[in-house]
């Protein structure tokens, strides 16, 4: 039974949706997984998770200076003491537990567990870069291994047309219709593509290997699909370099580096404070403590000691951590310039390629369009064979920079989302939350942001307009 073609229609579109969908979300699973994969066994991670956890366990280490301390001793000896020329030897022996508090140190405790809590936060904020890092590195090389089999594909189609036009001239040659010029025109046209195919080849192989080593195993077969990043990319520059100054993790630990630095400052400076203990000592034993006939002794004390000069190493402390305190401030002013500089390139790539891909497009169709038609001017014998070997060639070179192009927009967005600390969180990967520092809330790129310097297209054109109009006109055609 006959369906009408309006009822058809709809499922046609329908079902094209519903493939195009499936298409992408494959293209997204695999992406993940392989971005997934590196996190977990990236070393870069893992060593950064390391240092997290030795920096927690430093604060503990310090957190111990403000808590009791409780020692044993245990003590067997003889002393020989001479008193007017008479000597007297005494044996003795005991056991004593002393318990300590530490009562005043100048802060020097309190600031060194600060620092190693700024520390910690910066170790963690590795970590969240590390991550990140490592989400682009695998989708990267996840857009690198799709971009090379499409190349190759495109060679091997470069190479099959080639072929063809060799089979085709040299059935003609043999036949007595065709010349041996272009027989050998169309085998070294055919040599050419081969050697491009060799090329996209082992292009293949090599980012398959770095695919391998990124991600820890090898990519899916399959030529699978890119993923659209375009509804995540901010909707300017200023707005990416923004987010990107106020979220990235590299920033977000130069600046608790910085407060660190500042803890550490504090904590040099309570060396000219004076220490005062509080220690409580008990002991028994034979002749205790080298008193004679002693069994027991119980002490209670509040000791304070002072250091009045250390050989001017304590101002030299405090010079060496000012020191490393600008140090600080500088890394943190070079993380900002970096990020801004990364994300404000990534977004004008993005801008740049999309706008390079509607003319790569348009590019690619006209030369289709000429390809085709010399190719039948060729067969009835108005067009040369090297006409179109060279359509041939440079509609090959068209589709090859349509291709790049989209793939270096995939990767744009990539950068530019891990400029932003969004990449892991757009790809719904398993990490913690990204805290954001206080003191990079506020910051925005302000007049920093480099001006994107462009012709309009408007005076091209007039130069064009121009160009023309100094160009002498060719005589009109004799009737």
């Amino acid at each position: 039974m006959h369906r009408p073609a309006h009822r058809l229609a709809p499922l046609a579109l329908l079902l094209a949706s519903a493939f195009a969908h499936a298409q992408s979300a494959t293209a997204d699973d695999a992406m993940k997984a392989a971005a997934q994969k590196a996190i977990a066994t990236s070393p870069d991670v893992t060593s950064r998770l390391n240092a997290l956890r030795a920096a927690v366990n430093a604060i503990d280490v310090a957190r111990g200076a403000q808590l009791p301390h409780l020692d044993l001793d245990a003590r067997v000896g003889k002393a020989r003491d001479t008193i007017s020329s008479v000597s007297a030897t005494t044996s003795y022996s005991g056991v004593g537990v002393t318990v300590s508090q530490l009562l005043w140190d100048g802060l020097a405790v309190r600031s060194q567990v600060a620092q190693l809590g700024h520390d910690k936060l910066a170790r963690w904020f590795d970590l969240v870069d590390a991550t990140e890092q490592a989400a682009l590195d695998a989708t990267r090389a996840h857009e690198d291994v799709l971009r090379f089999r499409r190349l190759v594909e495109l060679a091997e189609d470069n190479y099959v047309q080639h072929r063809f036009y060799h089979d085709q001239i040299q059935s003609r040659f043999r036949a007595g219709v065709g010349r041996g010029v272009d027989l050998e025109q169309a085998a070294a046209r055919v040599a050419l593509a081969e050697s491009n195919l060799t090329t996209e080849t082992a292009n293949l192989h090599d980012v398959t290997a770095r695919y391998l080593r990124v991600v820890g195993e090898l990519p899916p077969a399959g030529k699978g699909g890119s993923t659209s990043l375009a509804a995540a990319m901010p909707p300017s520059a200023g707005e990416a370099m923004n987010v990107a100054l106020r979220d990235n993790a590299a920033i977000s630990a130069s600046i608790e580096n910085l407060r660190s630095a500042r803890s550490l400052v504090r904590n040099r400076e309570a060396a000219y404070q004076p220490r005062i203990e509080a220690r409580v000592r008990a002991g028994a034993g034979h002749n205790f403590d080298i008193v004679t006939d002693q069994t027991r002794d119980t002490t209670a004390e509040i000791v304070a000691t002072w250091n009045l000069f250390n050989g001017g190493s304590d101002i030299a402390r405090v010079r060496q951590q000012a020191d490393l305190l600008n140090q600080a401030a500088d890394l943190r002013d070079r993380a900002c310039r970096d990020t801004r500089q990364t994300a404000g390139i990534a977004f004008n790539d993005t801008r740049k390629l999309a706008e390079q891909m509607a003319a790569l497009d348009r590019n690619v169709l006209s030369i289709e369009k000429a390809r085709d038609a010399y190719r039948q001017q060729f067969d009835i014998g108005q067009r040369s064979l090297l006409d179109l070997l060279n359509a041939e060639n440079e509609l090959y070179t068209a589709k090859r920079a349509y291709a790049n192009a989209d793939f270096d927009l995939q990767v744009a967005q990539l950068r530019t989302l891990a400029a932003m600390q969004k990449l892991t969180t757009q790809l719904g990967l398993v990490r913690a939350e990204t805290p954001v520092a206080d003191d990079a809330a506020g910051w925005a790129a302000g007049e920093d942001l480099p001006a994107l310097v462009t012709t309009p297209r408007s005076e091209l054109d007039r130069r064009a307009q121009q160009l023309l109009a100094n160009t002498p006109q060719p005589p009109a055609p004799k009737k």
